[in-house]
């Protein structure tokens, strides 16, 4: 609701500044032009979000998301020592933290939220437990090994190499997971005490 009245705001501010400044025939090529570069860049990043999404469809098929959760499970014992016992909700966690890995934000999110779902009807509680609130900083964080939307944005856009990001993306990925983690922490006790 928000952003419709910010889009709708920014719509109306351009349309008033063409017509201020007397470039109304300017703003219409301009907006076609716009539009016509959104959706070609929705359909590249729909092509590739297809792709990786199938991939993780043909791994979980293929009971690699499985292996994954069993490689993953001291993991997440240590960060979920709850929802690890339940292996519904260990295969969600699974899966959210393979499509994040694969950089596929989107295709993580549905899986997010099954986990958590799964976590509240594991512990009963009304409210946000603190493993749900610490998947929520993991997968905001998001630690990625293959950026593939990133890739497939830049390569849209003309990127010659759309992976030469790679190190830069490790780097931040790991410092934005490590310090949402620590702050997850450092929260849990504050708020304890």
């Amino acid at each position: 609701m928000v952003m419709s009245i910010v889009w709708a705001g920014m719509l109306a501010l351009s349309i008033f500044s063409a017509l201020m400044r007397g470039r109304l025939g300017v703003l219409t090529p301009a907006a076609m032009e716009g539009a016509a570069s959104a959706i070609t860049l929705c359909l590249s990043l729909a092509g590739a979000l297809c792709l990786w999404s199938g991939f993780a469809k043909v791994m979980e098929r293929a009971g690699m998301t499985r292996k994954l959760g069993r490689l993953l499970r001291p993991f997440f014992r240590h960060l979920f020592p709850e929802a690890s016992r339940d292996a519904q909700a260990l295969g969600y966690l699974t899966a959210n933290v393979s499509a994040n890995l694969l950089g596929l934000g989107n295709a993580a999110t549905p899986m997010g939220v099954a986990a958590v779902r799964r976590m509240k009807e594991l512990s009963g509680k009304s409210g946000a437990t603190d493993e749900m609130c610490l998947l929520i900083v993991m997968n905001t964080a998001s630690i990625q090994l293959l950026p593939t939307t990133v890739a497939s944005v830049r390569a849209s856009a003309g990127a010659a190499a759309p992976f030469d990001i790679l190190p830069a993306v490790w780097l931040t990925s790991v410092c934005s997971v490590s310090v949402g983690l620590l702050a997850a922490k450092l929260f849990r006790r504050f708020s304890r005490a």
